[in-house]
């Protein structure tokens, strides 16, 4: 239950991270290269929490 929390907990910062990153106003390019970042590590979150990348999630401890 724990890891649900903890990923839930992850995908909320980056979308909040995602969503500041788009109201700056970077040059086109370097704007769509930051958001494609954001996604794949988001991706690599999900993947991580169900072991499909190995690392796994630090837990944090609420």
């Amino acid at each position: 239950m724990s890891i649900i929390i903890t990923l839930i907990f992850y995908l909320i910062v980056l979308g909040l991270l995602y969503w500041l990153v788009s109201l700056i106003p970077l040059p086109d390019p370097f704007g769509r290269i930051v958001q494609v970042l954001f996604i794949i590590l988001a991706v690599l979150v999900v993947l991580s929490a169900f072991g499909i990348v190995s690392g796994g999630l630090p837990h944090i401890r609420l």
